[in-house]
Formats: structure tokens, sequence, C-alpha cells
């Protein structure tokens, strides 16, 4: 199985804290389009006719792109792929809630897209405005009302903790009304303060004041506490969703899958080679007929298999698969792996289970960034 992720580097505006690439040019969408099918084309035979499992629309705004132009992609994908066409295929749109009026959500029942994940990060109006967010509290609830009404329930939300001026209660009501709407799946993040963003800025400038260590605990461990009771599983660190209603497409991540990324800024990983598209429209589009793309690309050592495994499975709950980690890249990395984690696991920082995975605890969940270097080759 495989995924396609599709990069939309359109924006209305930008927020004050975005450092994915994108633009607010959106007159080009249309060339756009015609250049993504082009490359789509060129490109899905590097899968070697496996089956599509996942499509994921990220940007940048998904939902800038009209219904014609999503269906355009989506029918060229259909044409050029072999697709998984079983109830576990799953085609995610992101998009922001003002975008997401009657008309537009009628359109999106015509289209086989089967999750949304919502922009909404805070419903705090105030905390809205200040990050550049262009719709209110209100505007973000109607819009999961209006999706679930029309029958587009497998809805995922993203929410950001430590932003500037925010209160511990400011984000227990997000959290709160996050829960209320029975949403399935729930992206919540720290804040960080990417250098070259308006945000970054803003701090730089002490308009912006970060929160302190004790905030960003009590803030995480209150995520925790909510979204456990009501009923979510903390499946990956940042990453909660009701039963059976994981991300496939981001699990395929962290679980090694092969996905080729379509669009400028889009990464791609067949299982030895990254590779990634220059984050340049301008470039993008001037690709001549039957070309590839402007990219990059490295070719993956066995360290650097090793490394990345590290650091994408310990996100997750089920965590390092020692057996598999053996029989891929042999003994020498399983016992360096097991050396490493030996003093976490001492201090009950890290536990072995009888099936030989290797995974956080809650409380080391604060500090997975030390543990995870601490395993590194």
């Amino acid at each position: 199985m495989a995924g396609i992720y599709i990069h939309v580097p359109f924006c209305q505006s930008r927020c004050a804290y975005c450092d994915f690439y994108s633009t607010t040019l959106l007159t080009h969408r249309a060339m756009y389009v015609d250049t993504l099918c082009r490359e789509l084309r060129h490109r899905l035979p590097e899968l070697q006719g496996q089956k599509i499992e996942t499509i994921y629309f990220g940007g940048g705004t998904p939902s800038t792109l009209t219904i014609d132009e999503l269906s355009k992609i989506l029918r060229c994908i259909k044409e050029s792929a072999t697709l998984n066409n079983s109830i576990n295929q799953e085609i995610t749109l992101e998009a922001n809630p003002d975008d997401l009026k009657d008309e537009y959500v009628q359109g999106l029942l015509t289209l086989p897209i089967n999750r949304i994940s919502l922009g909404i990060q805070s419903f705090h109006n105030p905390t809205l405005r200040l990050v550049g967010r262009r719709h209110t509290a209100q505007e973000a609830i109607d819009a999961v009302l209006r999706l679930q009404q029309a029958g587009l329930t497998n809805i995922s939300i993203d929410l950001i903790y430590g932003l500037p001026g925010e209160t511990i209660d400011d984000w227990s009501y997000s959290l709160d009304q996050a829960i209320s709407l029975g949403v399935k799946h729930i992206s919540a993040y720290h804040l960080t303060y990417e250098e070259g963003t308006r945000l970054w800025r803003m701090k730089e400038l002490g308009l912006a004041q970060p929160i302190d260590e004790e905030q960003s605990v009590l803030s995480f461990e209150l995520l925790r506490e909510k979204l456990l009771s009501a009923g979510y599983e903390h499946y990956e660190i940042s990453n909660f969703a009701q039963p059976d209603y994981h991300s496939r497409h981001n699990s395929s991540y962290w679980q090694g899958t092969p996905y080729i990324g379509i669009g400028p800024g889009a990464h791609s990983y067949d299982g030895h080679t990254r590779r990634w598209n220059l984050s340049d429209l301008t470039a993008y589009l001037a690709t001549p007929h039957g070309e590839d793309v402007p990219h990059e690309e490295e070719h993956l050592t066995e360290d650097e298999h090793y490394d990345e495994r590290i650091i994408t499975e310990l996100r997750t709950s089920q965590g390092i698969d020692l057996n598999k980690l053996l029989t891929d890249l042999g003994e020498r990395y399983h016992s360096y792996c097991l050396q490493c984690a030996a003093p976490y696991i001492h201090r009950g920082q890290l536990i072995h289970t009888h099936d030989n995975h290797l995974h956080l605890t809650p409380e080391s969940i604060l500090i997975s960034d030390a543990v995870m270097r601490d395993l590194l080759w």
C-alpha cells in the first residue's frame, strides 16, 4: 500500500505562526492544477503499481481550490493510479472554517473525499485575531456542524496551545468546545516560534511572550486529562482520536509506508530515498511538459534509516517495534537501541513490552525529544 500527499500552497492570507510554504497568489490556481496533474502522471509509476490507500490534500489551504479543481485532481489520480477501493481508503482535505459555506460543503459531497481536517487552532476570539486567523470561534463551530449535518462526520480539528496571551482557562475552554462538538480526531500542537514568521518577529520586538515551562506542562496535562476522559485515544504525541478514527495517512508516515508528494514543497519517501520538491511556485509552474518538476533528494544510509525509525516510531503509542528493527536492520542496531534505552527503562520512562516494543510512558512524553536524542545513532 502507498499514499499520495498533495501540497496546495495557496492561502487567502498568512497566519502569524506559519512557516509552511504558501502563497497568496490565488490567480495561479488553474495553472497549478494543470501542472500538478502533469506531475502526477509523470511520477505515479514510482509507486510500481502499489495500491493507493490514502490521499491527503495539505497546505497552505486546500479549501481555496474550487470543487471543480479538486475534482480534476482526483480524476487524474483515478485515471493514473491503482486505488484501493475498500472501506479503508482515506481521502483527507485540509480546510479553513470560513471556506466551508453551504454550497462548498454540498460540492464536497460529489467528491470521494471522506475526511475533513479543520484548522481551528483556538475557540478564543482574541487569540484568533492575534495570530491572524480569518474565522471566529462561532464560524468554526458552524463549519463543524454544517459538515456533520451534511453527513461528513469524519472530522479532525487542529488546536494550538501556548499561543501568546492564552491562559489555562482559555485552553481549557477550547478543549471543552472541541469535545462538545464530537469530532472524531483532534491534533494538538504546542506553539513554536519559527524564525522568519510574523509571530517570531513579534516575539523579538517584545510584542508576544512565550508561555513559561510550568504553563506548558499544565497545558499538556490538561489536554491528556480532558481528551482521555472523553474517550479519545492518545495514539501519537500530538494526536488523539476516537476508536477506529486514527489518521491512516499520517500513521503511514510514522510506519515508513511509501508515499509520493505532489506540488511545490511536497516531500516523498519510497523506503530508501527522500525527495522534496522545491518550495517555489514560479519554478514549479515553469516545468516543461514531459520533465520532472524541480526537486532535490537524498539516499538514506542504514544509520539514517535507524535514526528515522527512532524519531517516527517512538512518537506513537505503539512505539518502536524491536522485532522489525532486528529483521530490517540487524543485531547491531537492535542491540544499540536497547543499550541506549536501558537507563530510561530502569527509571520507568520507557516501557519494554512483552511483545518486544519500546514506548514512552505518559510522563516521559514531555521529555520525548531528549529520549529520542539519546537513542539516535
